[in-house]
């Protein structure tokens, strides 16, 4: 198959890949079947992460980061999708909650939480979904009360990605009115939170490795301090703009998987006879990936575009984002679709990496904002 190089990728970044790929080809993909039954990853695997420098790969060097892009985190992503995994929550624990706590947060407050985030002594998760409250974020119902030094915060949150492994979250919660000036966000350090209940691990059809939790506040004290960047309000305009690095992450990761999934069913179908030849020489079959790899490539263009849009230092619309986020997360469902019929029987095995592609994709046309959502975003901006 002819190799595609993205034009952001240089020989700096080559050399991060690499690292990458030794640390999920020895410390994440030998223990992916173990995750999988026990439903989260070993806590010290953030460590080994923070060790290689693979955490907060862009977060500035002043609050402990790598100083470096969004490329940096991309090349990381790709290589975690190279070994089919998503165990290891690098975009919400990497990307995702960083982002926010650093987007959000005043520089002291910045200096004080971001460097343990890099290192990974902490794991940090966002608590804004709400069984009433997902995708729309302006109609969050926890409050956030000021008492005296502190604020108590009532409420609960559900999808929690990382929430039991977490020690610390940023959560969102009403400070004021209805609607998205009324939102605020906390720094909660929750191994000292008694307030802060984490429920049960939730039974996912994908993706079973990333513990998925819900979270109970009940009278969760906080001290004022902790408001994040020391102002009420302000919260949904922060949360919008992770998103749409967020979305951006996705849609690397949606066509990076299609592409995984191309690979395998290619070689697969090489190697597979039937009726005295291989699979691959079925016109039907070379057609059919012919039409997976074309999409794939558009996929993957589109997206490259948008990451040297960032590199040159342009703010990307959430319109923009939004588009990518919702088409590569449907080819990449619709492009493991076709590639695992291929595989038959096999296909439905889940010691099969393709199987693992699949249940894992269906996910990915959900959070980060529905495709649905997306979709009446976009629209708006007619």
């Amino acid at each position: 198959m002819q190799t595609y190089k993205s034009p952001w990728v240089n020989e700096e970044l080559d050399m991060l890949r690499e690292t990458a790929r030794r640390f999920f080809e020895r410390e994440v993909a030998p223990h992916a079947e173990r995750w999988r039954k026990n439903k989260i990853i070993d806590r010290d695997v953030w460590l080994k992460a923070g060790e290689l420098g693979l955490l907060c790969a862009s977060v500035p060097l002043e609050y402990g980061g790598g100083g470096g892009t969004f490329a940096h985190e991309a090349v990381i992503m790709e290589e975690q999708v190279r070994v089919v995994d998503t165990a290891f929550g690098f975009v919400p624990g990497s990307v995702g909650g960083p982002h926010l706590l650093l987007n959000s947060a005043t520089h002291e407050q910045a200096l004080k939480w971001m460097p343990k985030l890099a290192t990974g002594e902490h794991v940090i998760a966002v608590c804004a979904t709400e069984p009433g409250a997902g995708s729309d974020v302006k109609t969050i119902r926890t409050t956030a009360r000021r008492e005296g030094d502190e604020y108590v915060i009532n409420g609960s949150k559900t999808f929690v990605t990382l929430g039991k492994q977490a020690d610390c979250a940023v959560v969102a919660a009403r400070t004021g009115g209805p609607g998205a000036k009324g939102l605020s966000l906390f720094y909660v350090d929750t191994r000292n939170s008694p307030g802060f209940q984490v429920g049960r691990n939730l039974e996912k059809i994908g993706q079973a490795s990333l513990d998925n939790c819900e979270v109970f506040l009940d009278d969760l004290r906080v001290p004022a301090e902790n408001l994040i960047g020391g102002v009420e309000g302000g919260a949904f305009s922060n949360l919008m703009r992770v998103f749409t690095r967020e979305r951006l992450a996705i849609a690397l990761t949606a066509i990076a998987s299609a592409e995984r999934a191309i690979e395998l069913t290619i070689d697969y179908t090489k190697q597979r006879e039937m009726f005295n030849q291989t699979l691959f020489d079925f016109q039907n079959t070379r057609f059919k990936l012919a039409e997976c790899l074309t999409e794939a490539r558009i996929g993957r263009v589109f997206v490259d575009s948008l990451i040297l849009r960032l590199l040159d230092g342009e703010e990307l619309d959430s319109t923009v984002t939004a588009m990518a986020k919702w088409w590569s997360s449907q080819k990449q469902c619709d492009i493991i679709d076709q590639c695992l019929q291929f595989f038959g029987g096999y296909g439905y095995m889940m010691e099969y990496p393709i199987a693992q592609l699949y249940v894992d994709a269906r996910v990915q046309k959900i959070y980060g904002g529905s495709n649905e959502v997306l979709k009446d975003l976009i629209s708006r901006s007619m």
